[in-house]
């Protein structure tokens, strides 16, 4: 092991993030917590600590730490404005595995509508979930982590389990039909073309909107294909009135889009559920918040005064 333990940490940091954001789907607070991993990592370095394998003391250090941010967390988003959402990332291009099957697996794993049902476990259920369920660690591992016996991890694991399957979200097979279809949606809210986002949706479509209090905003979800196409198909006004334009991205391993302004800067990001060849949910995360960590963000607030304005203006 080299003295400052650099090289061992960077070849361990893209596990311990997926860890952290899993578990807390905030992407600063993960970065926040990987950061200070590294850091609780040298101090035993220094001090001499005996370690016998380092993906497993950071792994275990990264999850305590997630854990007691998540119980911190909580309190917040009890507090929050409206739909609650993670911060969505762009996983398009690098780090994807070779396997198409690994692939889906993670994707699966990472897609927002998993996050949000793990919302829904205790945080040591979530850690003990995704530990052995999602990375593949031992019990022995895990029980060590956590701090609770190999038995009573099993039991957690189990409740968590059932409680994920009954609720797990089902996702397109064909990632080429997926995509497909991905691109017609987002191809007809662009032109507001409601007849045909209506042939694309489930019957039962649910739309949620992330926008952390702030205007426009859907503070409950809208539900069903004419509510949920007619939004959508007003989105072209808004585009045109302020030059946006859709550009396609992956959005946690699920087909997304998101909408840009004239200089590039982000509006909002949307991702979609897709299985039995239709869309079953739409994701909209407008909160700036959210988005800045994915680049430059839009004055969405300022567009709207400006409409705002102009109304009065003409009245």
């Amino acid at each position: 092991m080299t003295p400052d333990g650099i090289e061992e940490f960077e070849s361990v940091r893209p596990r311990l993030f997926a860890i952290a954001y899993r578990m807390l789907g905030r992407v600063s607070d993960a970065e926040d917590v990987v950061q200070e991993t590294f850091l609780r990592f040298q101090r035993a370095l220094r001090k001499g600590t005996e370690i016998e394998s380092t993906p497993a003391f950071l792994s275990s250090i990264v999850t305590r730490l997630s854990i007691n941010e998540l119980q911190s967390a909580r309190a917040r988003r009890e507090v929050y404005v409206g739909e609650w959402l993670p911060e969505p990332l762009f996983t398009d291009a690098d780090g994807r595995p070779d396997d198409p099957a690994a692939h889906a697996e993670e994707a699966d794993s990472l897609s927002l509508a998993f996050l949000v049902l793990l919302e829904q476990l205790t945080p040591v259920e979530r850690a003990v979930f995704l530990l052995h369920d999602v990375f593949g660690y031992a019990y022995g591992e895990v029980a060590t982590t956590v701090g609770k016996s190999e038995d009573n991890c099993r039991q957690l694991a189990t409740r968590a389990r059932r409680h994920i399957e009954a609720e797990k979200p089902r996702f397109e097979a064909s990632r080429r039909e997926r995509d497909r279809l991905a691109e017609r949606f987002f191809a007809a809210a662009g032109d507001g073309n409601v007849d045909e986002l209506v042939g694309m949706l489930a019957d039962d479509v649910i739309l949620y909107g992330d926008a952390g209090g702030m205007s426009p905003s859907w503070p409950r979800p809208i539900v069903g294909r004419d509510r949920v196409s007619r939004l959508m198909g007003g989105m072209a006004a808004w585009v045109t009135r302020h030059e946006l334009h859709l550009e396609r991205h992956e959005v946690n391993g699920q087909p997304g889009a998101t909408l840009l302004d004239r200089d590039g800067r982000i509006v909002n990001v949307f991702a979609l559920d897709i299985a039995d060849g239709v869309i079953q949910t739409i994701r909209s995360v407008l909160n700036p918040d959210k988005l800045r960590h994915l680049g430059p963000v839009a004055d969405v607030e300022g567009m709207l005064r400006a409409i705002r304005d102009e109304r009065k203006a003409g009245s």
